[in-house]
């Protein structure tokens, strides 16, 4: 595909944002990569890896890292933000202050913000000017870095309020290994993104416990029905959840060794408490804030969540992790269509 050539900068050097600067490298746009660390940002300029996050990866030499995010966004009109959730209000507030170009933000991250329960972009549009705002696209699904950095076959979807820049985006990213899709459901691409991430917990959970794949087949069939019955409550179309961001990535989350979040929760599952296992990670696990944002919203919704309920227990109120299991089996016995009905409005 032929292509204009574009300055891009992406926020956020971990291993997500440092495949994805990857991609658009490969499509020969000149990209920023910037991060916090200068110890890290001289090692990409000068050896061309990033060996914290994508060990044995050679970086093209197209990628420039940035420690200064003025530097870094000096002329850029599109932005990838790669950083966790918890980062996204702090880092949109420094960009605020050292540029004052109007701007595409491409968010990549999963996640829900506890108390306030908004969603990433909402986030953004919350502390972004309108001025500086021209469009946020949400760039989402089954996509670890690690295989994407290895240009494996990877399929994702973007979505937005404003079709024209995710078509935008998806012509910057799109080549013969890195496929993505549209989709006009912002709030169904960005719930199912975020909410895999407590059944990816659930999984490791059980996979630590030792209980096999029965087991974890039924929490990945049994969560995308919770994720759906909110999803759909809070206005997303359930044909989303059938989709890349519903059990595409709920899949490729809950059954990989490369999730963070599976991996907790098989720490979790044979024993560590929550402090441990964040401690032994070293690296930012979404589903724990996204399972505090959901149980919020459930209630808020009233919606039932029973696997969301569960884990929110494990990791917030020391429930032993086989105590919850055994709770969510011996639960009162129900029709399983029941749940399709709830989400197709009654119609089945």
């Amino acid at each position: 595909m032929e292509r204009k050539s574009e300055k891009i900068a992406v926020l956020g050097a971990g291993s997500w944002g440092t495949a994805l600067a990857m991609v658009l490298a490969d499509n020969g746009h000149k990209v920023r990569l910037w991060g916090h660390n200068p110890v890290q940002i001289d090692e990409i300029n000068h050896h061309h890896t990033n060996k914290k996050y994508l060990p044995e990866i050679t970086l093209p030499a197209t990628i420039i890292g940035y420690s200064s995010l003025q530097e870094a966004l000096a002329g850029i009109k599109t932005v990838i933000m790669a950083v966790p959730t918890k980062a996204i209000r702090e880092v949109i507030r420094k960009m605020t202050e050292v540029t004052s170009e109007p701007m595409v933000i491409v968010h990549v991250s999963k996640g829900i913000e506890p108390d306030s329960l908004l969603r990433i972009s909402e986030m953004i549009e919350e502390e972004m000017p309108e001025g500086l705002l021209e469009s946020v696209v949400v760039l989402s699904g089954p996509s670890h870095a690690e295989e994407v950095s290895l240009r494996h076959p990877t399929t994702v979807t973007v979505s937005s309020k404003n079709m024209g820049a995710a078509e935008k985006i998806q012509d910057l990213f799109i080549n013969n290994n890195f496929r993505v899709y549209t989709n006009p459901d912002l709030i169904g691409v960005e719930i199912g993104g975020a909410l895999k991430n407590i059944i990816a917990l659930a999984a490791g959970i059980s996979d630590g416990l030792g209980y096999g794949d029965n087991a974890k087949a039924a929490l990945i069939t049994r969560g995308l029905a919770e994720i759906a019955r909110l999803g759909v409550k809070m206005g997303a179309s359930p044909l989303t959840f059938s989709g890349l961001t519903g059990i595409g990535d709920l899949i490729v989350t809950c059954t990989s060794v490369h999730s963070r979040n599976w991996r907790a929760g098989n720490l979790l599952g044979k024993g560590q408490n929550l402090e441990e296992v964040l401690e032994n990670m070293g690296m930012v696990v979404e589903g724990v804030r996204t399972t505090k944002a959901a149980y919020q919203l459930a209630k808020k919704y009233e919606v039932n969540m029973p696997i969301t309920n569960a884990l929110y227990n494990i990791l917030f109120n020391d429930v032993n992790p086989k105590d919850a299991v055994d709770g969510l089996m011996s639960r009162e016995k129900t029709h399983e269509m029941e749940d399709l009905a709830d989400v197709l409005g009654g119609k089945i």
